[in-house]
């Protein structure tokens, strides 16, 4: 199985996904886990990153281009993934591809649609990303990830943030595009959690046990 967790940044979706392998791998269920981008391994992220920090000329300004950055990004290991679930490993992602038709709707939101079906048609058909099993939304209101956001690169000067991340707007229609893409469950269940509420662990243990009913 492909798990898919998704939200902005500083919804907590490190912390949570953290939490529920510890429950799985409790429940001796093999696991995998990676996180998107993937800016130490991949040239594409890399790039991305760069455009992020405003170093590679006008690229940020296409919605296009940085799209096809992240998508490539996921190909370099798709089929890793892919093989991994076909072992009976449950895969966790920290991001996958929904966090790019969430962020691109919200970069173009006049032809969301369109763009968010662009999205899935290079990712899932031309470059024959997997599709995840299930996509865990960790919803969270913009300005409240804003502050976790701002609060973790004063803590840590190496996070500073980046272009999307400073972009209040952005933020805010990246929310409300995620939170459209769980209410039509796009390409597969999605399942909503909150992430004010503290008792991470027992989120975490209410996702294996969903995770374990999808496996039997």
């Amino acid at each position: 199985m492909i798990i898919a967790f998704e939200g902005v940044d500083g919804a907590g979706k490190n912390t949570l996904v953290s939490a529920v392998e510890q429950e799985l791998i409790a429940r001796e269920v093999a696991v995998a886990r990676a996180g998107f981008p993937r800016y130490e391994e991949s040239v594409h992220a890399q790039l991305a990153s760069a455009a992020l920090h405003r170093n590679m000329g006008d690229l940020i300004d296409s919605t296009y281009g940085m799209a096809t950055l992240f998508a490539l990004d996921r190909a370099g290991v798709g089929e890793q993934l892919q093989e991994l679930s076909d072992d009976g490993y449950v895969v966790l992602l920290d991001r996958f591809t929904a966090s790019n038709a969430a962020y691109s709707a919200a970069r173009e939101p006049d032809t969301s649609e369109q763009v968010i079906q662009w999205v899935a048609d290079l990712e899932f058909d031309s470059l024959g990303i997997p599709v995840p099993d299930l996509h865990i939304l960790v919803d969270v209101a913009a300005d409240v990830a804003a502050e976790r956001a701002e609060q973790r690169e004063a803590e840590d000067a190496s996070r500073a943030r980046d272009a999307y991340e400073t972009d209040n707007g952005l933020q805010q229609r990246t929310v409300q595009a995620y939170r459209q893409l769980a209410h039509v469950q796009w390409y597969s269940p999605w399942e909503v959690v909150d992430s004010t509420d503290d008792n991470v662990s027992a989120r975490a243990e209410a996702i294996a046990n969903l995770i374990t009913d999808m496996r039997r």
